[in-house]
């Protein structure tokens, strides 16, 4: 195997796949070589006596690998569970801010005692190094701030060793309360061999520069901007530590008459709920992480300067390291729903965001994501692919393989398209979605429709068309569909392996209804044209169906009426019922009066949202009720305008399960006001839901060649 010499020693850490010959998820190595196939050759560090001396290692794809400084290794090495290697390695923020910690830096730590604020007083190099090859690992000696025996005493007291897991939030050392001074002195040491350095290597990171913080510090405006669901702000407690977190619902409690917050720490708290409060659930989050406060109590997170401020600070926010990935142009199948939850799942995840993307991002990430429908269209022989098919399947590859597609590889697809307006302005998906699959991908449309026994049209998308006084107050995505094609007179000609339907709303304010239940298994039975349909009262072959019946209270409002002759004379003796004009259907002259009619039904699997020109996706990634995604590309904000970069986020949304698997009746009854906050969202904002045929994809010879 022809291999590449490396010129300078590189490390890095296994982010993907079990095991990659004597390489496995979360281990670190040190690259010797690289192949011509994009393969690293590299040794091994592990755990042990000589843990630092690096073992016979082995193969491994890099772009399963990130690469790391080995300040950055050597901190990731104390952490002896992978697991947590690579959940900090997720936290780019906090890493960052890890990695450039100095000597008096207030950090909060996990301790026995819960969650303790200290000082870094030192970092230990932990180990021999014998050769230059080996690897020591770092670790922090913290003093608790809060220990006012110990400041008290004459004996030193003895500094506990934390790794780099262990520290949950670091605070500049500007914000060290004034007074707080340890006293100077020698310290117990550890069983293992350390030696204490002055000086801290410098990872760069977007944080602030250490030489503005004060005066930034004291120019921030907390009032910069009202108080929202999605608003980051701080608490501080009755000891003094402040904490972080993200408002995730707004409103008065029971038994309270002011208005609360319910956030979402940034790290576990003793005594925090899974965001329920007294046995009501508000939003969901993991266990530990959920605090209900009053809303005076909470003040916009310090940590990030308001833009009214933003021209005070010459240093431009950095983007985050972004893990390498090269193209190998092989097909990478939808991300598996054991894998959904690690690849997919916390921020700077999805597809990101810039310059009003968003309707793009959406749209991208409900599609192929984990979507099976679509799936061929990344099975297509790379040189029968146009350049600019080609740079959408990289975008899809990256996204299943590494979780995270930066900004810059969407741009490149938006500028492909060629358009002005798609590179800098904001357009309807139905319009993207129309130029991605005819323009892009050459696939012919996915509906076929015909209006009232004309020939055929071809459609990418369904759109809502109805009166409003047809419906219920709160309808669902089945009597919509049902309601627009019976009053339209519209039928499918044959079965679609895919439905987007677009519900009845105009431009970014006007919606018809002011919620939708979405139907999670939708029937098209009923609106295919020329296909035998059951008799809505006997089941027999039906021959005739009746738009006036549709909202009869008495026959089961909203679902179609049709009837065989005998029914549809019966139904229609009663008064209420004298006026109506039932319609005969086209019955297929080879299909007998008793068969049964199949069933035709497509499943939903995603759901695109808007408010305030805003989209965001839902996304259900398998078979489990309870297996739905909320993303958003542009959920926070690094820097302003000019010089930061958006931060998508990508959470886990079980509670829309719960909603999802009640019975029409319950969710009717439902408050949609005293739903979660994510459940709540998706009924007011829906704009787009898409539908698949259960365990279809689109057929190969559908695609016309590009």
């Amino acid at each position: 195997m022809e291999t590449i010499p490396l010129l300078k020693e590189k490390f890095f850490i296994v982010t993907r796949g079990k095991s990659w010959k004597g390489f496995y998820r979360g281990c670190i190595g040190r690259m010797e070589s690289e192949t011509q196939r994009g393969e690293l050759m590299g040794l091994l560090y592990s755990g042990g006596s000589n843990a630092g001396a690096p073992k016979k290692g082995g193969v491994v794809r890099k772009e399963d690998t990130y690469p790391l400084s080995r300040h950055q290794a050597q901190l990731l090495f104390f952490i002896s569970s992978v697991n947590k290697r690579l959940e900090l390695l997720c936290n780019p923020q906090l890493f960052s801010a890890i990695c450039e910690l100095t000597v008096d830096d207030l950090v909060v730590v996990k301790h026995r005692k819960g969650h303790q604020p200290g000082v870094v007083k030192n970092l230990m190099q932990i180990g021999k190094k014998e050769n230059k090859e080996d690897l020591q690992m770092l670790g922090f000696e913290v003093e608790f701030v809060d220990n006012a025996p110990a400041l008290l005493s004459k004996k030193p007291a003895h500094m506990p060793l934390f790794s780099a897991a262990d520290i949950i939030q670091v605070v500049p050392s500007y914000s060290i309360p004034l007074g707080l001074n340890s006293n100077p002195g020698q310290h117990g040491g550890t069983n293992k061999k350390v030696l204490r350095i002055k000086s801290m290597p410098i990872l760069r990171s977007h944080g602030l520069k250490k030489e503005k913080r004060t005066e930034q510090r004291s120019s921030i405006n907390t009032s910069c901007a009202p108080l929202e669901v999605g608003s980051m702000v701080e608490v501080v407690s009755d000891t003094g530590v402040t904490v972080y977190g993200v408002v995730r619902w707004l409103g008065v409690l029971e038994g309270k008459t002011s208005e609360w917050a319910g956030l979402e720490l940034d790290y576990d708290v003793n005594g925090c709920s899974d965001g329920t409060y007294k046995g009501q659930r508000f939003f969901t989050c993991k266990i530990s992480r959920a605090l209900f406060v009053p809303v005076t109590k909470c003040n916009p997170d310090s940590r990030f300067v308001c833009s009214s401020t933003a021209s005070d600070i010459d240093s431009q926010a950095e983007i985050p390291p972004v893990p390498p990935y090269v193209d190998s142009e092989e097909y990478v199948a939808p991300i598996a729903e054991s894998e959904v939850m690690s690849l997919l799942v916390g921020r700077m995840k999805g597809i990101q965001g810039h310059i009003n993307s968003c309707y793009l991002d959406a749209t991208l990430f409900s599609l192929f994501s984990s979507s099976v429908t679509l799936d061929n269209i990344c099975r297509w022989p790379a040189d029968t692919v146009q350049p600019i098919a080609s740079t959408l399947r990289k975008i899809v590859n990256r996204l299943r393989r590494q979780g995270f597609v930066p900004a810059a590889s969407v741009m490149n697809f938006r500028n492909h398209l060629g358009c002005d307006t798609f590179r800098t302005d904001e357009k309807d998906p139905e319009e993207f979605i129309t130029i991605l699959f005819q323009k892009v991908l050459g696939i012919e449309p996915l509906l076929k429709l015909r209006s009232r026994s004309e020939s055929y049209q071809g459609a990418y998308t369904f759109q809502i068309f109805l009166e409003k006084e047809q419906m219920a107050q709160i309808p669902t995505v089945q009597q919509l569909m049902d309601t627009s094609c019976l009053s339209s007179d519209v039928k499918f000609e044959e079965m679609p392996s895919c439905l987007i339907v677009q519900m009845p709303r105009f431009g970014n304010k006007f919606k018809m209804f002011s919620h939708i239940i979405p139907s999670m298994e939708l029937d098209i039975a009923d609106l295919l044209y020329n296909s035998p349909r059951q008799c809505f009262i006997c089941g027999e072959l039906a021959e005739h169906e009746c738009l006036q019946c549709l909202p009869d209270q008495k026959l089961h409002p909203g679902r179609i009426k049709q009837y065989c002759t005998t029914c549809n004379t019966q139904v229609h003796r009663h008064p209420s019922r004298l006026g109506h004009s039932p319609k005969p259907l086209a019955v297929p002259a080879e299909v007998a009066a008793a068969s049964p009619a199949a069933r035709h039904t497509l499943q939903l699997f995603a759901v695109l949202c808007i408010h305030t020109s805003h989209y965001v996706a839902f996304v259900k990634y398998g078979s489990d009720p309870h297996s739905w995604l909320f993303f958003d590309s542009m959920a926070d904000r690094c820097g302003d305008d000019q010089r930061g970069y958006n931060i998508p986020e990508i959470r886990a949304c079980p509670e829309l399960g719960d909603f999802l698997s009640m019975s029409e009746e319950e969710q009717a009854r439902a408050n949609p006001s005293c739903a979660p906050e994510l459940v709540r969202r998706l009924l007011c904002d829906s704009y787009m839901f898409l539908y698949q045929k259960p365990a279809m994809t689109l057929s190969s010879t559908n695609h016309q060649g590009p």
